[in-house]
């Protein structure tokens, strides 16, 4: 797309909003603050660094075989920065516990120090980057039988206690050097197949292991925790231990962040609903946007309604500073690097649509009954010209606007990943 073009369409967008009483440079300035934290693991399908072509366990599955796939840490550094040179604004990277930089050795999960994540630290300050951080708790001989924190054996049980310890001191390290505080979620695969009758035997065995790993007391100025859950997985069907419900009830009793993944709900519950609840009793709320076909698929995220609805009610509840936003798929059947992209863009999207939204004419009609007038409202916004202010911003941003950044990932896989 030609400067001149977008600059135009960016005057005429911004003459349509201010009919509706919406000051653009507004939204444009509240877009520079969101900040989406993109997962490392889109780049190798989920393998990490530990032992090479590692088996995905606990749930987790990449599917498809697109040519291209990261091999080293630092092609894995290398398609981030592509992606990242294509999106707009300061975004966030997400490391994984087993994307360390382990030299070659062979450093279990409950040896894991600082120094194995210096040369990701260096690389962010390097990168104007900002890092969050998560255990990993799957793909590991200790949680091959479908249990970590709640597992029977309490000698597995503190294996994986020290392992989630030292992946906080690891996260408050990296927030500490960046002077951003980084976010350190904590996800276990531990559920069953079949049917359970040792429920609640199991449930006490994690509330007692996330008990003894908040016995560390680390800086909230450099990095805070957030707790995940999930309705099932492949291997726990009929049971996950870390429910919904558990992990609500132990995050609202012991004021943790309690993460929400969009694809880890029943195909027919949403999360945009759950936010405004979760924001009266929770401090923090941790986001993982992925889209979920059917079940936890973790497809690449598109600008579908439900993308739409949850960024609407982040910004409809002023809560942006309380919400934290990150990227969750893993599709080895496209392109990796135009998996990033596509689900970067369409994030920031959908919060720019959220941010010109004629809020206060919307809200004057709901308090007044006027409910027609309301609808008809959020009709007529969904097709005002948002796009044209996105590529503006794409432009101020001296980034590819448009579809052009199409060609521009496909030279990169001719010239780079294709060569793999």
């Amino acid at each position: 797309m030609k400067d001149q073009q977008i600059k135009q369409a960016f005057n005429d967008a911004k003459a349509r909003y201010t009919d509706f009483g919406i000051d653009v440079e507004k939204a444009i300035d509240n877009l520079d603050k969101l900040s989406i934290s993109v997962h490392c693991w889109q780049a190798d399908d989920v393998i990490g660094f530990e032992n090479g072509d590692g088996e995905l366990t606990g749930g987790i599955q990449a599917t498809g075989n697109y040519p291209g796939k990261a091999r080293t840490i630092s092609e894995v550094r290398a398609d981030i920065d592509k992606a990242l040179s294509l999106v707009p604004g300061n975004n966030r990277v997400n490391i994984h516990a087993f994307y360390g930089d382990f030299g070659g050795e062979s450093v279990d999960r409950n040896q894991i120090e600082p120094k194995h994540f210096q040369s990701w630290i260096d690389w962010a300050k390097e990168k104007n980057y900002k890092l969050d951080f998560n255990s990993t708790c799957f793909s590991h001989e200790k949680s091959a039988d479908g249990f970590t924190l709640s597992h029977p054996d309490p000698a597995i049980r503190e294996f994986w206690i020290e392992h989630i310890i030292r992946s906080r001191k690891i996260a408050e390290e990296m927030g500490r050097q960046l002077g951003s505080k980084c976010i350190h979620n904590i996800w276990i695969p531990d559920g069953s197949k079949d049917l359970t009758v040792n429920r609640l035997l199991y449930r006490q065995n994690l509330k007692d292991s996330l008990d003894k790993i908040f016995e560390y007391k680390t800086n909230d100025d450099y990095m805070s925790d957030c707790i995940e859950c999930k309705l099932f997985g492949i291997g726990s069907e009929s049971y996950v231990v870390g429910s919904h419900e558990f992990y609500m009830g132990y995050g609202v009793s012991n004021k943790k962040m309690i993460t929400l993944d969009a694809g880890h709900f029943h195909p027919t519950e949403v999360i945009s609903d759950k936010i405004s609840s979760l924001l009266l009793f929770a401090p923090e709320i941790m986001l993982h946007v992925s889209r979920g076909v059917r079940w936890d698929s973790d497809h690449v995220v598109i600008l579908n309604d439900e993308l739409q609805a949850i960024a609407q009610e982040i910004v409809r509840a002023n809560a942006l500073d309380r919400v934290h936003v990150g990227l969750d798929y893993f599709d080895a059947s496209i392109n990796r690097i135009g998996a990033y992209v596509i689900g970067t863009r369409a994030t920031q999207k959908a919060f720019l649509q959220a941010f010109l939204e004629p809020i206060e004419q919307l809200r004057s009609y709901e308090a007044n009954g006027r409910n027609f007038e309301r609808l008809a409202l959020l009709e007529e916004a969904k097709s005002l010209p948002w796009a044209a202010v996105y590529n503006y911003y794409c432009l101020k941003n001296g980034v590819i606007a448009g579809e052009d950044y199409i060609a521009n990932i496909g030279q990169y896989e001719k010239d780079v990943t294709i060569k793999r």
